[in-house]
């Protein structure tokens, strides 16, 4: 079974599942390894690795000691063409088509393709949407585009279409590392009745009353970074789990 399968396993049994984030720059491969543990003892259903820069050379070593350490799915969530790694199960291989800049669209996928295919890394096509956060994100900043403003679904739920008719499997729509506000529940559910494929919502998403709020609203997954890497609270990673998993709760 592929990566992508379990992921849709995963949704259909619990509901909705939940990714926490961990990012290379801002801890070291200890600490990336306690935390993989952590989450795996938690319930957390896969890790997404990856950042908008990155400043260390450790980015295999983590990847492979997180591996040994956990049985947690390692996904790749690209900030560039350098995160890119065989000691991972898989890739998001992401396009931002929320943007127009050609090289966030197409550029860097033809440079990463032939890499992903000799590392044999599978990867999962992904449109990546960034939505209006309230402050200027690092990956809006590096990427020189603009987000879907907040309060314009209808432009939203466009760019969801296309991308699932161009074949994409996951829409995953972004507020931002740090974001001052979260995906808004109006723009979730205004694509969850347009599109079929399953949405991946992260970015500033707090507390696990607002991630459940985000799956109430149709998202198939959350995603946690910062929130987690601060408070590292074995107790707050099965609160979240704990949420999101809304089968569970029936």
């Amino acid at each position: 079974m592929s990566i992508f399968q379990k992921l849709l396993q995963i949704k259909e049994e619990k509901g909705a599942g939940y990714f926490v984030l961990i990012d290379p720059d801002k801890q070291d491969i200890e600490e990336a390894t306690r935390l993989a543990r952590c989450c795996e003892e938690a319930g957390v259903d896969a890790l997404l690795i990856g950042g908008s820069l990155l400043f260390s050379h450790i980015f295999d070593e983590l990847i492979k000691s997180i591996k040994e350490s956990c049985s947690l799915p390692a996904i790749i969530f690209p900030g560039g063409t350098r995160q890119i790694s065989p000691f991972a199960d898989a890739i998001l291989f992401l396009s931002l088509v929320s943007g127009r800049n050609p090289t966030n669209l197409i550029g860097d996928q033809v440079v990463a393709a032939p890499v992903i295919k000799s590392m044999k890394l599978e990867p999962i096509s992904t449109a990546y949407m960034f939505v209006e956060s309230g402050n200027i994100t690092s990956a809006q900043f590096l990427s020189d585009t603009r987000p879907i403003p907040r309060e314009k679904p209808d432009i939203a739920m466009a760019h969801a279409l296309a991308a699932e008719y161009l074949g994409m499997k996951l829409v995953y729509l972004e507020a931002g590392s740090g974001a001052k506000y979260s995906v808004p529940e109006t723009l979730i559910r205004a694509l969850r009745n347009f599109i079929s494929i399953p949405m991946i919502v992260g970015g500033g998403i707090k507390t696990p009353e607002e991630a459940r709020s985000k799956v109430d609203a149709g998202a198939g997954f959350i995603v946690t970074g910062n929130i987690i890497e601060k408070n590292r609270d074995n107790g707050l990673i099965k609160a979240f789990v704990e949420a999101i998993h809304t089968k569970n709760q029936l």
